[in-house]
């Protein structure tokens, strides 16, 4: 079993980017049914994160960055290297998707991914707004393209 997950928010411009592909992929999986691939937008929740992941081999986490990279540069990173402990909060909205893989990990061990990738899209904007920058739309499109033929070829 292959989990997708888009991770940011709708209302912060580029921040939607990993929601928004895993939209497309949504709609890519209703017009191409794969029985193993399960496609989820988690939206900024890491406790979500945890609990969609659980009993699938591999997963796929698609978000926005911001690192002062170029804007739309996409960074393709191994989950392990990513993997972060929550710090002591009474807030779950300090618990992200990196939190959530260390967490699920832990807690989940054998029913919980292996086999984790990351797909981090570099913002231009972060601002309140509900439209992609025109680079990060492009990257969008490629990262998109990259996790449909991975479906294509292995589901």
């Amino acid at each position: 079993m292959l989990t997708i997950i888009g991770c940011g928010n709708l209302n912060r411009s580029d921040d939607a980017v990993g929601v928004i592909v895993a939209q497309r992929l949504q709609q890519f999986l209703a017009e191409n049914p794969h029985p193993n691939v399960r496609v989820y937008d988690c939206g900024t929740g890491g406790m979500e994160v945890m609990f969609q992941a659980r009993g699938s081999k591999q997963l796929i986490i698609i978000d926005a960055s911001s690192t002062g990279s170029e804007p739309g540069a996409v960074f393709k990173v191994p989950g392990k290297e990513l993997e972060a402990l929550p710090e002591p909060s009474y807030n779950l909205h300090d618990f992200r998707w990196d939190n959530a893989l260390a967490a699920g990990r832990k807690i989940f061990q054998n029913d919980f991914p292996q086999e984790v990738i990351v797909y981090l899209i570099e913002a231009a904007n972060l601002d309140l707004g509900l439209e992609l920058s025109p680079a990060i739309e492009h990257s969008a499109n490629l990262v998109f393209a990259e996790v449909a033929a991975i479906i294509r070829q292995n589901f």
